[in-house]
């Protein structure tokens, strides 16, 4: 049995693990050595705990992060594997992000067994999502539609809509491709019309920030484009403070070396919508996505984002 150099936090479920087996193949590429020097150690998280209420309600992004992050400042996991879109924004004290795999499909996936998109839902049809962005931009496109609470790991939200005991569901297009059941995706929602969630298709890591050894291990297989993207919209999304309880999007993709950045801020019930179109250097992420939310913050009402608290 080799001797393990490393180990790798994460949630239990099924997506999850195969985000952190994906990071435990790719760390014994890189450094040419035995998949279980990479020790992958599951961590309960309240986020996986409670399925009956919305996370806003409960406390936000930190659900799915904070007994991870105890852990690994407790020192019992040196990295841990996160779905970017559930990284707070601000990290705590002594934890930091290095960096990213290189981007999935950004793009929300339709799954239904009565219609083939969106549009085609019958009249007053039932969503089900626990995200109040894609609540808002469904509503937004569709306001006849009933929206519900759906939460549970995405075999559980693939059999709901499936068998009919709700009409649709949305789902992260990236998580059906590493789960290997992309084909269970009726159709694909454009960007255009559907804007995806900040971090949405990226695996963040995360670590101590003095940890310089697993600094340089993460090292080698980072993505520099994703971590120029991840800035604008993470920049975004401090700046509006997103909470779990306002419906925020935003996307950046890189051409060359310019950084395009598309954000959005709705109404719950998909009223209003706010946009935004910035682009620059890409390594000016962070102020083009600052500079993109001040503007923003600009356009509409103060009590779009009635959560806020002043920068």
């Amino acid at each position: 049995m080799p001797d393990v150099v490393m180990k790798i936090g994460t949630r239990g479920s099924p997506l999850a693990l195969a985000q952190a087996h994906m990071v435990q193949s790719l760390l014994a590429n890189a450094h040419q050595c035995d998949p279980q020097c990479f020790e992958i150690v599951i961590i309960k998280t309240s986020g996986d705990m409670i399925q009956d209420r919305p996370l806003g309600e409960v406390g936000g992004k930190g659900l799915f992060t904070r007994e991870i992050d105890n852990a690994m400042l407790n020192g019992e996991i040196d990295i841990a594997v996160h779905s970017s879109k559930d990284l707070p924004t601000l990290m705590p004290d002594g934890i930091s992000v290095p960096g990213y795999l290189p981007r999935e499909d950004v793009r929300d996936a339709f799954i239904c067994a009565i219609a083939t998109s969106l549009k085609d839902l019958p009249h007053g049809a039932v969503l089900g999502t626990a995200s109040l962005r894609r609540q808002a931009q469904a509503l937004r496109l569709r306001p006849d539609l009933k929206i519900v609470l759906l939460r549970g790991n995405v075999e559980t939200r693939l059999r709901k809509a499936e068998s009919g005991e709700i009409h649709a569901t949305l789902l992260a297009y990236a998580g059906l491709k590493r789960l290997g059941l992309h084909n269970r995706a009726t159709s694909l929602l454009n960007t255009n019309d559907f804007l995806p969630a900040i971090g949405q298709g990226a695996i963040g890591l995360t670590l101590r920030s003095e940890d310089r050894a697993s600094q340089a291990r993460v090292a080698p297989i980072l993505d520099a484009a994703t971590g120029y993207a991840l800035a604008a919209e993470r920049a975004f999304l401090n700046i509006l403070d997103g909470s779990c309880k306002t419906p925020i999007a935003g996307l950046a993709e890189l051409v060359g070396d310019r950084l395009t950045f598309r954000g959005m801020v709705m109404r719950t019930d998909g009223s209003a919508t706010y946009q935004i179109t910035r682009e620059g250097a890409k390594t000016d992420g962070a102020m083009i996505g600052t500079l993109a939310a001040e503007q923003i913050l600009q356009q509409m009402p103060a009590d779009v984002l009635p959560h806020r608290t002043p920068h």
